[in-house]
């Protein structure tokens, strides 16, 4: 197994439980998640859409149904997180670290992921090695 591959498989499994840990918290807690909602002056509205997003997208990472799904699903998942970075840094709450530390992983799994799958993405730059 190459370190691309190794990298691949380890930042999108990890970028995919932080997105189902995500998705987890809305459902279970959403009071608490609509007052942070709030907080932020966000609509609580958004919650759901969200939700849909933090399942949907890893799927489509996971699954690879097609290429071009699973890289709207990146682009998808970058403004989400830079979104929620900014998002938290504007409050001064302090909590952008889960963002951020997701945020590095969807790069890595983003730039690995011609080394870890068989169908390669045009659309990634040649991190690891030829695209085969």
């Amino acid at each position: 197994m190459t370190k691309g591959k190794i990298a691949y498989w380890i930042s999108t499994a990890l970028l995919c439980l932080l997105y189902a840990a995500g998705a987890t918290m809305y459902l279970a807690q959403r009071p608490m998640v609509e007052e942070g909602f709030a907080y932020f002056g966000y609509p609580a509205y958004l919650i759901n859409l969200l939700i849909a997003a933090k399942i949907a997208a890893p799927l489509a990472l996971l699954t690879r149904v097609s290429v071009r799904l699973s890289d709207l699903a990146y682009a998808g998942m970058f403004y989400h997180l830079l979104l929620a970075i900014s998002a938290h840094l504007n409050s001064g709450d302090g909590g952008f670290a889960p963002a951020l530390i997701a945020l590095a992983l969807l790069v890595v799994s983003f730039l690995s992921q011609n080394a870890g799958r068989k169908v390669a993405s045009p659309n990634v730059p040649s991190v690891f090695g030829p695209v085969r």
